[in-house]
């Protein structure tokens, strides 16, 4: 729709057009011009009745546009195309026995309790971080049942992927691209210690992907 008029504009009612004039404003040029100035914006918010922010700026780009809406605008405009594609993580090299060992450690993950500190709900100052329990009087020292469950050998997994990653890489830490020399991009993965800063980190990240090396905690 052409914009001719202040009655034109998208929520614009007759009673906004005397609230106009008391801020100087008595045509379409006018408000043009007044859009372009941030402070004038704010004032024309404040005066007008009904008017929010969204409906100003809509104001706004029908008034560049000159005869179209946002949304027709909007619609004419061609799709963009992503440049950046999906690619897949670097996966290591496993044989069939660790690919089994990692899927049983996982099955055991799932099913084991959480462990927590003794009496960790009735002191909020030990907090839930699990110590062992200790005293002649510990009921859980004991196992006795109806007692939070405690860390025992039982609970652990397959002893080959013990320390792995969850994806079945041996994970390395690297602070410098020196560190990187020595990775087996087969089998190990790197990841980035937390005092290096963005821009050395910019630069491991590239290099490890010219060396074909998985990054465990790359930035995005």
């Amino acid at each position: 729709m052409t914009v001719n008029k202040l009655t034109d504009l998208k929520g614009f009612k007759d009673k906004n057009i005397p609230e106009l004039e008391s801020i100087g404003i008595t045509s379409l040029e006018g408000l043009k011009a007044a859009l372009d100035d941030e402070e004038k914006v704010k004032e024309i918010i404040k005066t007008l009745s009904g008017i929010g922010p969204k409906t100003v700026m809509s104001w706004k780009a029908e008034l560049a546009d000159g005869s179209k809406s946002p949304k027709e605008v909007k619609d004419k405009e061609e799709p963009k195309v992503k440049e950046n594609k999906y690619v897949p993580s670097i996966k290591p090299e496993l044989n069939a026995d660790m690919t089994e060992a990692l899927e049983k450690r996982a099955a055991i993950s799932r099913r084991r309790p959480a462990f927590k500190r003794q009496e960790w709900f009735r002191y909020v100052k030990l907090g839930e971080s699990w110590r062992r329990p200790k005293g002649i009087h510990s009921k859980a020292k004991r196992n006795l049942k109806r007692r939070p469950p405690v860390v025992d050998i039982g609970f652990r997994g397959p002893r080959e992927v013990r320390g792995l990653h969850p994806s079945g890489f041996e994970e390395v830490f690297v602070y410098n691209i020196d560190g990187l020399e020595n990775v087996n991009s087969k089998t190990q993965a790197v990841r980035i210690g937390g005092t290096v800063g963005t821009k050395k980190r910019v630069v491991i990240q590239d290099k490890a992907k010219e060396l074909g090396i998985r990054v465990l905690n790359r930035m995005a």
